[in-house]
């Protein structure tokens, strides 16, 4: 007798082929675990030089659309520059100059934290995390990661005289021009739309859109609202990531390099010759971002000290290094 089957969901239906393996953990020389994923690399010109698993299918590429994001703030008409332009497109560590920052920008356009629809939340950079919390601080709107979005958003609707409680909504004015921005920059239509950890509307691509909307971004013609924020994010990367993060090591040492992670394991990269790379780590294990990375990179033409640097992910075993995570292709 055949035992009785479960109910196929909708996503075990939809399930394609098992993606390739991009990283594996390796612990006292024995392999226990392993990241599947997806990697597209772009040539000088836009053709796919590189395709590991399904690059065409739709991921949320998360905070990697915050560049596209800003971009349309500024198409809407916020007058931004400098590090200014590259908080309101970052991930930041929280650290206390972004922080500051953060409430200049609402200060200067008579707005306040309590208007921002970001959750409270600590910093994102552990240091800086510990850091806090010994201070006595909580969490806080300011704090959290995608507050310089936020704050630009809120900023923009103020001057355009937009709804303000209802810029996060799908519907807003601003949210369908950011929609009309991504859709430009990637060549493609936007496959889904969710709701990001922020609260933001997620606005789902393929791996493939996602390197053409940086590849589009560090060619675009200076002046416009696309190369401002690629220029703003690589003259000020601090504000984008943080002190400890790799998007600020890459933009920092490797001369007009675009880069930007998102949650659940996403990762874009552009270079001013438009060459270009996005991945996804299917299991969204953020450990993999750095080896898969590094690994990356090199196929681009990027090598030296960083691209070690991004790429070291040690395990520990008793407090000493006992492994690591390598990439694997």
């Amino acid at each position: 007798m055949t035992a009785p089957q479960p109910p196929m969901t909708q996503q075990s239906a939809s399930a394609g082929p098992v993606p390739p393996v991009l990283a594996e953990v390796v612990r006292s020389g024995f392999v226990e675990g392993r990241h599947r994923g997806s990697l597209v690399v772009l040539a000088a010109d836009g053709g796919v030089e590189l395709a590991l698993g399904d690059p065409a299918a739709p991921v949320f590429p998360r905070s990697a659309n915050k560049p596209m994001q800003a971009a349309g703030v500024l198409r809407a008409g916020l007058d931004l520059a400098g590090e200014r332009l590259a908080l309101a497109a970052a991930s930041h560590s929280g650290e206390s100059f972004h922080r500051d920052l953060v409430r200049t920008l609402l200060a200067e356009r008579g707005l306040d934290a309590g208007q921002l629809q970001c959750p409270l939340d600590l910093p994102l950079d552990p240091e800086e995390r510990d850091a806090y919390l010994a201070a006595g601080a909580v969490p806080d709107r300011v704090t959290m990661n995608c507050s310089g979005k936020h704050t630009a958003m809120l900023a923009v609707c103020a001057e355009r005289g937009w709804p303000l409680e209802s810029y996060l909504d799908p519907g807003h004015p601003l949210q369908r021009l950011i929609h009309e921005v991504v859709e430009e920059a990637a060549g493609e239509p936007v496959a889904a739309v969710g709701t990001d950890g922020c609260g933001a509307p997620l606005l789902a691509l393929s791996l493939t859109g996602l390197a053409r909307a940086f590849r589009s971004f560090v060619l675009a013609a200076p002046g416009s609202a696309e190369r401002r924020v690629a220029d703003a994010m690589r003259a000020h990367p601090e504000y984008v990531a943080g002190t400890r993060r790799a998007d600020t090591w890459l933009m920092r040492e490797v001369p007009g390099a675009l880069s930007k992670m998102g949650a659940e394991a996403v990762q874009a990269v552009a270079l001013p010759d438009g060459r270009a790379l996005a991945f996804k780590i299917e299991d969204g294990a953020t450990r993999a971002l750095g080896p898969v990375l590094a690994r990356a990179l090199p196929l681009l033409g990027v090598t030296g000290p960083v691209v070690a640097r991004i790429g070291r992910s040690p395990l520990l075993g008793g407090g000493r290094e006992v492994g690591e995570i390598r990439a694997a292709f």
